[in-house]
């Protein structure tokens, strides 16, 4: 899909609700299907519930609560894939605890202790680290992992529980940075002059109607996959402009 159309809301709705995805266009009843997959699919892929959903605008949206649970197992059930990487990302880092050995979770990902400490090494070779793991148990009496921390509101270290689902989010927004990271160094090393970033975004000072620095050359630069990401479908989109502003 992402080498393709990359309509994903689309497509999330058509698994969903067994609909061909020819149909969720703009003036067909099918149309009204794409909210509750865009909402899903932004709420759900790390193991969110209705109250992710919620969190997401769903009720704003014009869903009900009623039939969140029901969009939360269409999804799950549409996404088997991911939702067993959630168990299997879950269950290496208890196991890697437990037994000290290095739990692979796919190529190029793994856990493994470091100085007593939980680290996750990415395809890039970056590590993220979790400080003073702990297998706790959870709200439903099952294991699951804890770490020393700062949560964002506090600011106070103290001891936070996680899961695969979460752990799912560390790793997938940590190589979406490793990824962000490798497209800002291309942009340099071929002139670029990158002023800063925000999240996703790149901004970049270049003179004007100069054809080495047009908005298309930098789209084509930051899609090359770094050599750790081979095959990984990327894609960019921006904008000119004489100041930064939201496009």
């Amino acid at each position: 899909m992402f080498k393709t159309h990359g309509k994903i809301y689309e497509a999330s709705a058509s698994q969903m609700f067994g609909v061909p995805i020819e149909k969720i266009k703009k003036g067909n009843p099918e149309y009204e299907l794409r909210q509750k997959g865009k909402v899903a699919e932004l709420a759900l892929g790390y193991q969110g519930g209705p109250g992710a959903l919620i969190q997401m605008g769903a009720l704003e949206k014009g869903l009900t609560e009623a039939e969140l649970p029901e969009i939360v197992d269409r999804w799950r059930n549409s996404n088997r894939r991911i939702v067993d990487l959630w168990g299997k990302i879950q269950q290496a880092s208890l196991l890697c605890l437990k037994t000290g050995r290095t739990q692979a979770i796919q190529k190029n990902i793994y856990f493994s202790l470091e100085n007593g400490n939980l680290a996750i090494t990415l395809p890039s070779k970056r590590q993220l680290f979790y400080i003073k793991p702990q297998i706790t148990r959870n709200q439903f009496g099952s294991e699951s992992l804890s770490y020393i921390g700062q949560k964002k509101k506090k600011k106070k270290w103290e001891r936070i529980p996680t899961y695969g689902g979460k752990l799912t989010e560390n790793i997938v927004q940590a190589i979406a940075r490793d990824c962000l990271a490798n497209s800002i160094k291309n942009l340099v090393e071929n002139g670029y002059r990158v002023l800063f970033h925000i999240h996703d975004e790149v901004i970049c000072e270049v003179p004007k109607n100069d054809e080495r620095f047009t908005l298309e050359n930098a789209i084509k630069i930051m899609c090359q996959a770094p050599d750790w990401a081979e095959g990984l479908p990327l894609n960019a989109d921006g904008f000119e402009n004489d100041y930064y502003k939201k496009e």
